[in-house]
Parts: C-alpha cells; sequence; structure tokens
C-alpha cells in the first residue's frame, strides 16, 4: 500500500511543541520585563496616610462624628498639590465628596461637596513636602467609628493613583 500525503505526524508535533515554547518565553519576557506590566501588577505605595479622623468637636470636645480627616505625606518626595485630588471610600463605598484639588487656594473656588473646608501645611502653597499634613473636614456624620476609610490620591496628570491608605476610625 503505497500513500501520497506528505503529512507526518512527527513533524507536526515536534512544529506544535516549538510553537508552544517560543509564545512561552515571549509572554514571559512581556511578563517579567514591561515595565508597564509590573507597574499594573505593583501594589499601591502609601505616600499620604490617614493619621487620624476626629468624631468630636475641636472646641466643646462633644462627639458630633465631626469627620475630620487627618493626612499625613510620608513619602519622600515633593509634589505640587495642585496636581493631586483624593477619593474616599468608607467600607468600600465611594464616599460622595468632591476633592479635584489638594491645594488650599484652588479648593475654595472648587465645588466641593460633602467636604466643610480644607487646611494644613500641606495645602498651603504649591508644594506638600514630606512630613506635612493637610486636614480635610468632611459632613458630620460622614464617618464613624468602626468605619474603614480609604483613601486614594491620585496625580490628575497622569490619572493615575500614586497613593492608597486604610484607616479604621476609632
Amino acid at each position: 500500500m503505497h500513500r501520497d500525503s506528505a503529512l507526518s505526524p512527527v513533524t507536526a508535533t515536534t512544529l506544535m511543541v516549538a510553537v508552544t515554547i517560543i509564545l512561552a518565553a515571549i509572554i514571559a519576557a512581556m511578563i517579567f520585563f514591561l515595565p508597564s506590566v509590573q507597574y499594573f501588577f505593583a501594589p499601591i505605595p502609601a505616600i499620604f496616610t490617614i493619621t487620624s479622623i476626629e468624631s468630636t468637636d475641636d472646641i466643646t470636645g462633644i462627639l458630633n462624628y465631626d469627620s475630620r480627616v487627618i493626612l499625613r505625606h510620608t513619602g519622600t518626595a515633593t509634589y505640587q498639590n495642585k496636581n493631586l485630588r483624593a477619593q474616599f471610600y468608607k467600607n468600600g463605598v465611594q464616599v460622595n465628596a468632591n476633592i479635584q484639588t489638594l491645594n488650599g487656594h484652588d479648593f475654595i473656588s472648587t465645588i466641593h461637596t460633602g467636604v466643610q473646608w480644607m487646611g494644613g501645611m500641606g495645602c498651603e502653597g504649591a508644594m506638600w513636602t514630606p512630613g506635612e499634613m493637610t486636614a480635610i473636614d468632611f459632613t458630620d456624620g460622614t464617618f464613624r467609628p468602626g468605619d474603614s476609610v480609604q483613601v486614594d490620591i491620585i496625580d490628575s496628570t497622569t490619572n493615575q493613583i500614586i497613593s492608597r491608605h486604610t484607616y479604621r476610625v476609632k
């Protein structure tokens, strides 16, 4: 019996294994050597951390769930605060607060629903340097003891989250 077929099962299997190995090597190289892919998998650092959330009135000391968040710059780089915006989450749900800039002067003219005022060295002037703090006074009752509060600080020029921190209200 004579066959006129040009197919060889051994050749086909060898080619398929070789193509699979080459594709696996290309994918591995992309995952381990491309910075953008590594950035996607890297955890977001806590550059700006919540040091406390005040629940009492600062003058009378009476519990009114004041919801005053104190943020401290714990990183090493200086940031232009006008290019930073903040997004807060309470127990995993986005808080209805509009904070489009962390520059105190620019903040005044924005529509900042859910926030009464902002102040401190971090929002004064043009730069937020390491060690400086900013206080953000939310509408009373926004945060209560036991709540888990997350803050994302976003670079407005790149729309990337540059800092993420979670804090449990005491």
